[in-house]
């Protein structure tokens, strides 16, 4: 078969994917690159108000690398992105009318926010609760010079 002309999709986003998969396994090794949580948020928002299906397969793919790297529950991370995407992010864009102000909430939100998410999570199914270092602020603070250029 062959595709159609006016509807060709780029191969580059499995690219990306493939350039994550091996970003993602050398940031657990070097503490200085940044896990980029914040940076799958912005893009898990931007796919599902694109409606596309395959962008939104491939981030959710993304996600699932990102919490089998980090040693997160399977689909945690998806669910917190999702209920902040439909409960939270929209009164956070009704509220403000900057750009730079959505995007380092999306990344304050992508971290703080899903610390307290694991946190409650953990103390109900009587988990260990998870890590705080103050890479953190470093990761906040790279992040969201990236959101800021996307």
């Amino acid at each position: 078969m062959q595709r159609s002309i006016s509807d060709q999709k780029s191969l580059a986003p499995f690219v990306y994917v493939a350039l994550f998969v091996l970003y993602e396994s050398l940031s657990s090794i070097y503490l200085i690159l940044p896990p980029l949580l914040g940076v799958l948020f912005y893009l898990f928002i931007q796919a599902f108000r694109k409606e596309d299906l395959a962008y939104i397969v491939l981030v959710v793919f993304s996600i699932l690398i990102f919490e089998s790297e980090k040693g997160y529950i399977l689909f945690s991370t998806v669910i917190y992105f999702a209920l902040v995407l439909k409960i939270v992010l929209p009164k956070i864009e009704q509220n403000f009318n900057c750009k730079v102000c959505v995007n380092i909430s999306i990344v304050l939100l992508a971290y703080v926010g899903f610390y307290f998410f694991t946190s409650v999570i953990s103390s109900i199914f009587l988990l260990p609760m998870p890590a705080v270092n103050y890479y953190i602020i470093y990761y906040i603070v790279i992040e969201f010079l990236i959101v800021s250029i996307l």
